[in-house]
């Protein structure tokens, strides 16, 4: 389990390439016995999840970017299926509204953060500031920022305090108890072809396709630029990056649960002790349910 933790998590971003990670890596793994192993690790981090609600400490924002079909929805919902819904709370990221373009672009994802306690998933985040924006700089501009008056005005320097933006962000909120993990699930341009055509082809999944997610696909390169530089820029000790191979769903999901479940490990969770006066009471309370 150790493996696939080190394997995945970005730890020199200064050298960082994407190209250096396999898309379609199982890490030893087999399909036939991942389904018990995922509920093992599933088991596993419900118990973790009940003491970091229990401790009320901590809280965990769990991020998820990717292109188009790389299984983000299905992998939270595989990764979250025995987790207390009580406890953890889903937002799913569309274009920002006219509310959210009246405020910073962190706004609306720091609204939606989790409670202490808590486990939050953001599907799509904040990152799509700089990665959706860097391949179509002309979203900036709906931002109505100072200075920022057409696309030429957005320099160089303007995507670096961006990215020191998010990572203050970060800090802050890990300052303040918030753990936070970043999963890039790493999937093949091939293997998004082959399932955009399942999609048109299978009619209970036409309604995941869209015409414009092709024309998204053309600027594979320019994502792929976007996702490496937002990766070297922001992958730091306390809020790292995991690149996760995509292109085999049931290893992604063992990958992800395995990390989120090293993650919470190292929290050193446990039950809040009850001062000695509340002990007390506790001896009395059942001494009275006894003696009824």
């Amino acid at each position: 389990m150790k493996d696939i933790i080190d394997r995945y998590k970005v730890t020199s971003p200064k050298n960082f390439k994407l190209s250096d990670y396999d898309t379609a890596e199982h890490d030893g793994y087999d399909k036939d016995t991942a389904g018990e192993l995922l509920a093992d690790l599933i088991a596993d981090t419900a118990k973790l999840q009940t003491e970091l609600y229990a401790a009320n400490k901590h809280s965990l924002l769990i991020i998820f970017q990717a292109m188009d079909a790389a299984g983000k929805d299905s992998a939270i919902a595989h990764t979250m299926s025995g987790l207390n819904p009580q406890g953890c709370q889903v937002f799913s990221f569309k274009l920002p509204g006219a509310e959210d373009y009246e405020h910073d672009f962190l706004w609306r994802h720091y609204k939606s953060l989790p409670e202490r306690g808590r486990i939050g998933i953001h599907n799509r985040s904040h990152y799509e500031n700089v990665l959706v924006t860097k391949v179509h700089p002309e979203f900036i501009l709906k931002e109505n920022l100072p200075g920022i008056n057409s696309v030429k005005d957005i320099s160089k320097k303007f995507w670096s305090k961006r990215y020191e933006s998010i990572r203050n962000f970060e800090n802050h909120l890990t300052d303040n108890g918030t753990v936070i993990i970043k999963f890039y699930l790493n999937l093949s341009k091939q293997e998004q072809k082959e399932r955009f055509l399942k999609r048109i082809d299978d009619a209970e999944k036409n309604w995941k396709f869209a015409s414009g997610d092709l024309v998204e696909r053309k600027h594979w390169k320019d994502y792929m630029d976007a996702y490496e530089t937002a990766i070297k820029e922001t992958s730091t000790d306390k809020t790292p990056w995991y690149v996760i191979p995509a292109d085999k769903k049931w290893f992604t999901r063992i990958a992800i649960s395995t990390i989120i479940r090293h993650t919470l490990k190292s929290l050193k969770l446990s039950y809040p002790a009850l001062p000695e006066e509340e002990m007390q009471k506790l001896k009395q309370s059942r001494q009275a349910l006894e003696n009824e």
